[in-house]
């Protein structure tokens, strides 16, 4: 029996049973949409970090003190105070791989406009913080070096803080803000940059500079970090050994000593971080998948079924020359084509999960080509799977006692 032939029976066979047969391919169209829409949420995630990495400088070098042991007790992150501004001066007179470099310290606390208050933080930093995180002023200017050095009390605004000191809508520029009790003018206004991938206001912050905040409003000696930025991104491994290298001279530790800081590049962070979103979208796709091989024994459960039904069916067509490859042929294609019009079916509803995801919820998502290949060609191996057994039963009928069924 030719192959048209068996594509004809197996669509009339299934035509006569339209609702079980849709019915069936549920499990199938729920498993393989499902999967789609999980890859696509995991995709645009990690699309979307690495656009943010990206935008806040590829480049960029972040040092922070680490945690020493002293007596064999690990010190808390209140206690590591291991960089302090000398370090700073250090790394700018020597570090020749590093094109600018910011010292960093932050406190969270209340701004206050008059009648007009906000939460949020205050980041210590020089003028070189611009060209690190690729930050412009859209309003008045940068604090300059001279500020730096005589700790004025001068700031820089995002435009949230503008927008809720400021809600009238009048100019900051030139007005006199407090930072819970310490007066600060402000002299510029940062270009907005919204939420990134975190959920992390860009523009919810206010730029001081660094011995400011380290004199007037925290008084400490040490830096809480250091952050700078590699001549180039070929150069970043590079720069950060030499940063090391400096740190290390510079804090005299011995060749057996281990840092009292750390030195982390983008670009490990990217790859940190889209290691963990892949074995969570890993995860999600695995879970979405276990209705993938669900829907592959509701394949099999209803052809075991459909066998049943026409054994005397399959009794004639044996008895009048029909072999068992052909028979086992027969329930094969039909198997196969429900697991895939279930696939096709799958694959539409994936895009349109992914497109609600996306207009709804408005997450980062990004449908692969790979992920919709990979789940229609698991969906065609489940239906020659599970379709494989209720076939080989029917091909292994006896003829006379398959016509004698009742």
């Amino acid at each position: 029996m030719n192959i048209i032939n068996l594509l004809k029976i197996a669509f009339k066979a299934l035509n006569n049973n339209k609702m079980r047969c849709f019915l069936t391919m549920l499990g199938v169209i729920i498993g393989v949409g499902a999967v789609i829409t999980m890859l696509a949420i995991g995709e645009g995630s990690k699309a979307s970090i690495k656009s943010q990495i990206s935008e806040m400088g590829s480049n960029m070098i972040m040092i922070m003190p680490g945690s020493e042991q002293r007596g064999g007790v690990r010190q808390s992150k209140d206690d590591m105070q291991s960089l302090k501004p000398s370090d700073y001066e250090v790394l700018k007179e020597n570090a020749k791989l590093l094109s600018y470099i910011t010292p960093s310290v932050s406190s969270q606390g209340q701004w206050i406009n008059g009648n007009n208050n906000y939460p949020s933080q205050v980041q210590g930093v020089n003028s070189e913080y611009l060209d690190i995180r690729q930050r412009h002023i859209s309003d008045g200017q940068m604090f300059t070096e001279q500020d730096v050095k005589s700790a004025a009390k001068v700031c820089v605004l995002g435009k949230t803080l503008v927008d809720n000191l400021f809600p009238n809508g009048e100019s900051p520029i030139g007005c006199v803000v407090r930072f819970g009790k310490i007066p600060m003018t402000v002299i510029g206004v940062l270009e907005p940059k919204g939420y990134n991938t975190m959920g992390q206001d860009q523009d919810d912050l206010a730029l001081v500079p660094y011995t400011t905040v380290m004199k007037r409003i925290l008084a400490i000696d040490y830096l809480q970090g250091i952050n700078a930025s590699a001549i180039s991104e070929e150069q970043s491994m590079a720069a950060m050994e030499e940063v090391s290298e400096i740190l290390r001279s510079s804090h005299k530790l011995r060749a057996t000593d281990a840092d009292d800081f750390q030195v982390l590049s983008m670009q490990e962070l990217s790859d940190m971080i889209s290691a963990t979103s892949s074995m969570m979208t890993l995860l999600l796709a695995a879970v979405a998948g276990i209705s993938l091989l669900v829907g592959g024994i509701g394949i099999m459960n209803i052809m075991i079924v459909s066998v049943t039904e026409r054994t005397r069916e399959i009794g004639l067509r044996m008895s009048i020359g029909a072999k068992g490859r052909d028979i086992m042929m027969q329930f094969l294609i039909e198997a196969i084509i429900i697991s895939v019009t279930g696939g096709l079916l799958g694959i539409t509803l994936g895009g349109l999960a992914t497109w609600a995801v996306s207009a709804i919820a408005n997450w980062p998502v990004r449908i692969d080509a790979f992920s919709v290949i990979l789940s229609f060609a698991v969906c065609t191996f489940i239906g020659i799977l599970f379709g494989f057994y209720p076939a080989a039963k029917a091909s292994k009928l006896d003829p006379i006692e398959a016509i004698r069924y009742e």
